[in-house]
């Protein structure tokens, strides 16, 4: 009976979760919108991740993993699940008014991202949220570095065009049109 590799790859695999879990929910959270979306994706993720843990060489564990999210995330999307629109955070304590205008920030760019295609919004999500390099975002993606810049490219034009952007623009500089 052959115990020690098997304890050692659970623990790598607890560990792993322990250091990204925060990341990865963040990363899900700005690919599907929603905080409760995002911790399933998360967790629907990490259990197939699991099956095949041992087969995961551990300098790569972060880019297969982060792979294997955007991936889940598409299927998400191909099987067009009932959207339930609930609150990310309980309003439990009052909110600083510098922390109220981060949330309106927050989730005015959600707005905008929620209306890319998906691949237009995983480009935009691992390229300026993950801050990946091109080459790493196209392997993530499994295309082409040019199609990652021109879906990117494609992307940040959507969203400087998105009204509730450029509203959000105008009330920055004291409403003006």
């Amino acid at each position: 009976m052959h115990i020690g590799p098997a304890r050692d790859a659970e623990g790598d695999f607890t560990a792993f979760i322990s250091a990204y879990w925060s990341r990865l929910v963040k990363t899900a959270y700005m690919l599907t919108g929603d905080f409760h979306e995002a911790e399933d994706l998360v967790q629907t993720t990490l259990i197939k991740v699991h099956a095949r843990w041992d087969q995961v060489r551990r300098e790569d564990a972060d880019a297969y993993v982060r792979r294997a999210l955007v991936n889940n995330n598409r299927s998400r999307h191909r099987r067009r699940r009932v959207v339930h629109w609930l609150t990310p955070l309980l309003p439990d304590r009052p909110q600083r008014s510098g922390e109220t205008e981060r949330l309106e920030q927050r989730d005015v760019l959600m707005e905008a991202l929620a209306e890319l295609p998906e691949r237009q919004r995983a480009v935009v999500v691992l390229r300026y949220w993950e801050d990946l390099e091109v080459g790493e975002v196209a392997r993530t993606l499994g295309c082409t570095p040019g199609t990652v810049k021109s879906q990117a490219s494609r992307a940040l034009a959507k969203l400087r065009e998105h009204p509730a952007l450029a509203a959000h623009d105008r009330a920055d500089l004291g409403g003006a049109a």
